[in-house]
């Protein structure tokens, strides 16, 4: 690429005086540019001898032919500080407070080369994906997973949850009361954090299929015991049938009252015909909706996953679940948490 130039009357001195005799090491640059352009010298070699881009080269180059040597002086490289930090804050902004779809694209999440998109085509501003990514940082912005949160509460969940803490309150010592709810167990690991080698990322073997089991689990209230029924699917006969291990487990007992979710299969078809014959011995309560902060049960499925299925490495299906079984009757009685209940029982 040949950009010779042609330096007209006093010129050349103004230029060889700012390069040799000026303070400013950015107008030394400039004026060395437009210097080696007038003898002759390529851009490439202008580009390797000064350690500076051909984007440099072109910028001050255009700014001397439509300036002169005036069009040096004063300028500062790039867009001027204050101007970047107004962009900076505009593409903060909009990852914050909007999503990429309020302009248009088809993303559900913004990326770096998105808000460069952006500001081009709003604000005419070039930039490159990793500049933003500065902004984005110096923003105290990072690139992490969301954390998920329930929907809009239940309209009725005080009074819901007064009712039970009510019942719980008052409850004889002829009925038992458990807190129910079910969980998946499968051979495909949930991934989570773990300790490794800096710049080396652990791996986490997967099977080639998924083999999934249900648990239906109760914890019983007054002691923390707590009761599991394994099934291959989670409806209404795992329901069922975990129901008629609580009847045998508390045959003793005149009542019990199973505190569970609102799934449908809890409601209909199987559990309706056995409620009909059995009805005497068990009455449900349902929980408020999208609340599984009241019932304490989901905490222990949690710890469950923490401790056991998380990375795990088991082969089968079976040796999965004898882990599992062996960390419930190790953990047994767990502590029931009774925040939302204030229990006083015995």
């Amino acid at each position: 690429m040949d950009g010779r130039m042609i330096l007209r009357g006093a010129q050349r001195p103004r230029l060889v005086e700012l390069y040799r005799s000026g303070s400013d090491p950015a107008l030394h640059l400039r004026a060395h540019i437009i210097l080696l352009l007038a003898d002759g010298y390529t851009w490439a070699l202008i580009s390797a001898v000064l350690f500076c881009s051909t984007a440099t080269i072109a910028r001050w180059k255009d700014r001397f032919e439509h300036e002169g040597v005036g069009g040096l002086v004063g300028q500062e490289r790039g867009a001027k500080a204050t101007l970047l930090l107004a962009w900076a804050a505009t593409a903060a902004g909009w990852v914050r407070h909007c999503l990429p779809s309020d302009f248009g694209f088809l993303r559900s999440r913004w990326c770096c080369a998105t808000v460069v998109v952006l500001l081009l085509e709003l604000h005419q501003v070039r930039l490159s994906p990793e500049t933003v990514r500065r902004w984005l940082h110096r923003d105290n912005l990072v690139w992490r997973r969301p954390r998920p949160v329930l929907g809009p509460k239940d309209p009725d969940y005080q009074a819901k949850v007064a009712q039970i803490r009510w019942f719980l309150s008052h409850l004889p010592p002829s009925e038992a009361a458990v807190f129910m709810d079910e969980v998946d167990i499968n051979t495909n690991p949930k991934i989570g954090s773990q300790w490794m080698a800096r710049g080396r990322q652990a791996t986490v073997l997967t099977p080639g299929t998924n083999t999934k089991r249900y648990l239906a689990g109760s914890l019983n209230w007054r002691s923390g015991s707590l009761i599991a029924t394994q099934g291959d699917r989670r409806d209404g006969a795992l329901f069922v049938a975990h129901l008629d291990d609580l009847r045998r487990h508390f045959r003793c007992y005149r009542k019990i009252h199973v505190i569970c979710d609102n799934a449908g299969f809890h409601k209909r078809g199987k559990v309706v015909a056995y409620l009909q014959q059995w009805g005497h011995r068990f009455e449900l309560h349902y929980l408020p909706l999208h609340a599984p902060e009241t019932n304490p049960i989901e905490r222990i499925w949690w710890k469950l996953h923490e401790e056991i299925t998380r990375n795990h490495r088991c082969r089968s299906i079976g040796e999965l679940l004898e882990l599992v079984f062996a960390w419930l009757e190790q953990r047994e009685p767990f502590g029931v948490e009774d925040q939302v209940y204030f229990s006083h029982a015995a």
